[in-house]
This record gives structure tokens, C-alpha cells and sequence, in this order.
């Protein structure tokens, strides 16, 4: 009789344990960055989020989730009022002063510390794990971790190129950044690379100066092909410029989340392009 207690009481707590790491596992999220919510839908949790800041427009549910304000300025206000489980902050947007808030108030976050492809999958998992979608964060590491063997078959270096954030003023991506990451892995030399910031202010003079082989120009606006028009005319003599070698792409790489593979994806067919 005794040892029939004993083995009641231990399987009676083996449930409780059971239970308590299910009451665990966030069922109202607020994601405060795109990238992020981008992950959440990725990995199946579209349905758990209660809120996003209000530049989440991607997937399509994500643009009719309530709205809790900008990335660096949140209303905290409107955040408690949701009651979330947790709040999803990333150290590549987000301000710290943000997340010492919410912790203040006693709310739980979680902070995405990745700003590097590289980066990707290791955070993937952490933040797959404490959300209770460790399988399918596990499955998203994994294609990025096939990247790599992606980059070991590149060429040494398969020409020159400059991604344009903004024509006027120039703003091109040098380092630190998913478009870098996704060049190098192309094997292809970024001409801003050693300018030292993640994204840099170049003069149009620099850039004839350095006479990249590709002008890429991201599709941050749909707007962007009538901005450039003049950028364009002003470095017509470029080879690159004559020669068509200037390709409009997409935002894919602008964001650190899922649709980085088909960032590199899209990438790799225009530099392949003779």
C-alpha cells in the first residue's frame, strides 16, 4: 500500500510539473519589430499574437492585428491595456530604454539579439523554445544553416556591386547588415563594405569614383523606380549604367526573418544574369 502512495504522489506531481511548463508558453504575444513578426507567422504562432508595432504590415494578417505604435516609441499604455504573456523586442531596432520599461511594469520579454545572418539560427531556437514552437523554430534554423554551404561554393569574387537604400540623399548598405551577409555569401565585393557603419551616406562622386560592376536599388517604396530616375541621369556615364546593369529588388533582404532566403534567392539570379 505504501509503495502504491509513493508512486501516486510521484506521478501526481509529474503532472503538475506538467502543467506548470504549459501555463509557461505565452499565449498573447506583442511583437514590436517586422522581422519578428514576420518569424512568429513563420513558425505557426500567427494565431497567438495579439498586437504588433506599427510597421508589422507582413504576412497580410499581420496588417489587421491591433497596432501598439512605432518601434522606438511604443504606447505602454495600450500594451498593458492588451494583457499580454510577452512582449518581443529586438536589440536591432527597439530602444533598451523600452524593454526596462516593461520589465518595470512587470511584463515579460523576450529580446532577439541576432543582427547577423549567421546569427539567425541559434536565436531562431531560443526564441522558438520559450514560445513553446521549438519544432518549427528548429525547422526554420536549419534552412538558414544551408546557407553556409551555399556561401563555401561561391566564387573567390564575382564582381563589384552597391545596394542602394536611398538615391537622393545616397544611402547605400555597407556592413554589419543581411544585404552584406547575402553578397559576401554570393561572393560578391560590396564597394561600401569598408565604410564601417551598417548602412552609409555616399556622394555620387565616390560612387563613379569606385565604378561598381551592379547597381542594385532597393524597392523600399513602391515609389522608388520614379525616385531614382535622377539619381540614374547623374551616373549615366557609369559602364554598369549603359551596359543595364541596374536591378530593382525587393525588400526581402531588409528585414532579419524568414524572407532573407528569398532575398538571396532574388539576389543570386540578378548577379547571375549575363
Amino acid at each position: 500500500m505504501k509503495r502504491f502512495t509513493v508512486i501516486f504522489l510521484i506521478c501526481a506531481s509529474l503532472v503538475t510539473l506538467s502543467g506548470t511548463a504549459g501555463a509557461d508558453v505565452p499565449q498573447r504575444i506583442i511583437s514590436l519589430a517586422p522581422n519578428l513578426t514576420e518569424i512568429l507567422y513563420a513558425i505557426g504562432l500567427g494565431n497567438k499574437i495579439a498586437a504588433v508595432s506599427d510597421y508589422c504590415d507582413r504576412p497580410a494578417g499581420a496588417a489587421v492585428k491591433p497596432k501598439v505604435g512605432g518601434i522606438s516609441n511604443p504606447s505602454l499604455e495600450k500594451i498593458i491595456s492588451l494583457k499580454p504573456d510577452i512582449v518581443l523586442l529586438t536589440t536591432d531596432g527597439n530602444p533598451k530604454d523600452t524593454n526596462e520599461r516593461l520589465v518595470r511594469l512587470g511584463i515579460r520579454t523576450y529580446i532577439f539579439r541576432a543582427r547577423r545572418i549567421a546569427e539567425l539560427p541559434g536565436e531562431l531556437r531560443s526564441m522558438g523554445n520559450v514560445l513553446g514552437a521549438g519544432k518549427e523554430a528548429e525547422r526554420l534554423a536549419r534552412r538558414f544553416e544551408t546557407l553556409s554551404r551555399l556561401k563555401s561554393k561561391a566564387p573567390a569574387s564575382a564582381g563589384r556591386v552597391v545596394f542602394v537604400i536611398q538615391p537622393e540623399p545616397l544611402i547605400v548598405a555597407a556592413d554589419g547588415n543581411a544585404i552584406q551577409d547575402a553578397l559576401q555569401i554570393l561572393g560578391w565585393t560590396n564597394i561600401a563594405q569598408d565604410a564601417g557603419k551598417k548602412y552609409v551616406r555616399f556622394s555620387v562622386e565616390e560612387l563613379i569614383l569606385r565604378s561598381p560592376d551592379v547597381i542594385l536599388i532597393g524597392m523600399g517604396h513602391p515609389g522608388m523606380r520614379e525616385d531614382s530616375k535622377d539619381f540614374l541621369q547623374r551616373i549615366s556615364m557609369l559602364p554598369a549604367v549603359k551596359s543595364g546593369r541596374v536591378y530593382y529588388t525587393s525588400d526581402a533582404l531588409f528585414r532579419l526573418g524568414p524572407r532573407i532566403i528569398d532575398g538571396i534567392e532574388e539576389l543570386s539570379k540578378i548577379l547571375n544574369k549575363k
